[in-house]
């Protein structure tokens, strides 16, 4: 006897199914294989759905929803819907927690340092869903000017595909657009916020900025990386992927 799992999705379902992973695959850049291995899947099996000689079932279907944290079925299947306080508000994108669990993390953060164009400025980045606020939330930790740590909300859209680290206190804005996690776990993007300078004097400022998974560095050092440190190159690096992979474009006056 068939159960729901097994249920067979149409052959039109199917197909934009594997339209929308074939997309997501090439925005993330990640592999088939790769992606086989998170939803716990046979390559072969995958292999099959894309190609059009298998059709999706439900069960291949939401692990692979799983695996890339998007919706995959449209009006095509209809989903129970989870608990109210299970779903981010509309404003941030109407998430589901199960649906973006792969963003929960510890992060190294790096950005340029504004004071020291020769230096890298890393500190910690947890994202965690806050059940009192049904959403992602970030929390800055260890960073060496302690009175500008922030926490904020985390808005992530099915539509554009990137997401946003927000911060609106008292008005005023701080905005950090990056890519969604790579295989490797990573986000790369933009940072727009102010630069403190003398006196009172603020002046907007964008860079690039790179979230890594501290798990990912052997000694995950934060502060204001010189580049005699044993981690700047490394950092660097990954500043660096963020322009030259296109995660990011900086248009010229």
């Amino acid at each position: 006897m068939q159960t729901q799992d097994d249920k067979q999705l149409s052959d039109e379902q199917s197909r934009e199914i594997a339209e929308t992973i074939r997309e997501e695959l090439a925005r993330r850049r990640i592999s088939r294989q790769a992606l086989a291995e998170q939803a716990k899947l046979s390559l072969s099996t995958l292999e099959k759905v894309l190609g059009g000689r298998r059709p999706f079932t439900l069960a291949t279907t939401v692990r692979l929803e799983q695996a890339l944290g998007v919706s995959l079925r449209k009006s095509a299947v209809v989903v129970t819907p989870p608990a109210a306080n299970d779903v981010a508000p509309d404003s941030l994108g109407s998430y589901s927690h199960r649906a973006v669990t792969w963003i929960e993390d510890v992060y190294i953060t790096l950005r340029p340092s504004f004071g020291d164009k020769d230096a890298i400025f890393a500190y910690r980045t947890e994202i965690i869903w806050e059940p009192k606020v049904s959403s992602l939330v970030f929390r800055e930790g260890e960073r060496t000017d302690a009175a500008y740590e922030h926490t904020g909300e985390v808005a992530v859209p099915h539509q554009s595909g990137f997401i946003y680290l927000v911060i609106i206190k008292h008005g005023q804005h701080r905005v950090i657009t990056v890519s969604r996690p790579t295989v490797a776990g990573e986000m790369y993007g933009i940072i727009s916020t102010l630069r403190a300078g003398p006196g009172s004097q603020l002046t907007p400022i964008a860079a690039p900025i790179a979230y890594v998974p501290a798990r990912n560095i052997i000694d995950p050092a934060v502060g204001r990386i010189a580049s005699s440190h044993a981690n700047y190159k490394l950092y660097r690096d990954h500043l660096r992927r963020t322009v030259d992979e296109s995660f990011a474009l900086f248009l010229p006056a």
